[in-house]
């Protein structure tokens, strides 16, 4: 009998240390990626309908202002807002210093985003760039925006992700979706 206690007691350790590895790599490949593409936030999900469709997982580098040209998608972020805008490059400015600027605006947009930038700002410096997008899967994010939009499909997802997991150990499949699922909607970004 202590033969089999000591053999559960061991499979839930190595369950756990299973679950906790997982996690860790899986940490590890994002703190990479924010290395490898230079931005904070490699992934983005879209959530209004502009330069991309919402529910689009964007990618994103931002390895040097120079890499911005006209045309381009990029991702910004402004002075007293939280979410991140996804409009298109459609002017560069040289201010004479040698730092380039950007003029953005979004594609279903009447007129340039000079609307949105703070008093008095002309232009997007490059430090308000959080990326360029370099591609995108199409609606993909779209069950994260219904994640975060209600609170309580969160928790509701979360325990029966959970009691899959612990009901169902045929293989480690299942710790892995559980924390790819759980980290991918904490750590990805919303933006507009």
């Amino acid at each position: 009998m202590d033969g089999l206690k000591c053999q559960s007691k061991r499979q839930i350790l190595c369950e756990i240390l299973n679950f906790v590895i997982t996690g860790t790599t899986i940490l590890m490949f994002w703190k990479g990626l924010m290395v490898f593409t230079n931005c904070t936030s490699p992934l983005l999900v879209v959530l209004s309908d502009n330069c991309l469709s919402r529910g689009d997982i964007a990618f994103l580098v931002n390895h040097s202002p120079d890499s911005i040209k006209v045309g381009d998608v990029i991702v910004f972020t402004l002075e007293g807002r939280d979410i991140p805008i996804v409009h298109r490059v459609m002017q560069l400015h040289n201010d004479g210093e040698g730092d380039i600027k950007f003029l953005t605006k979004g594609d279903e947009n009447w007129v340039d985003d000079r609307g949105l930038y703070p008093q008095g700002q002309m232009w997007l410096q490059p430090k308000d760039v959080v990326g360029r997008v370099v591609g995108y899967i199409p609606s993909v994010g779209t069950i994260l925006i219904k994640i975060n939009e209600y609170p309580k499909m969160q928790f509701i997802l979360l325990i029966v992700l959970a009691g899959h997991a612990i009901l169902h150990r045929k293989g480690h499949w299942n710790h892995y979706f559980l924390v790819w699922l759980i980290l991918a909607a904490v750590v990805m970004k919303v933006g507009y």
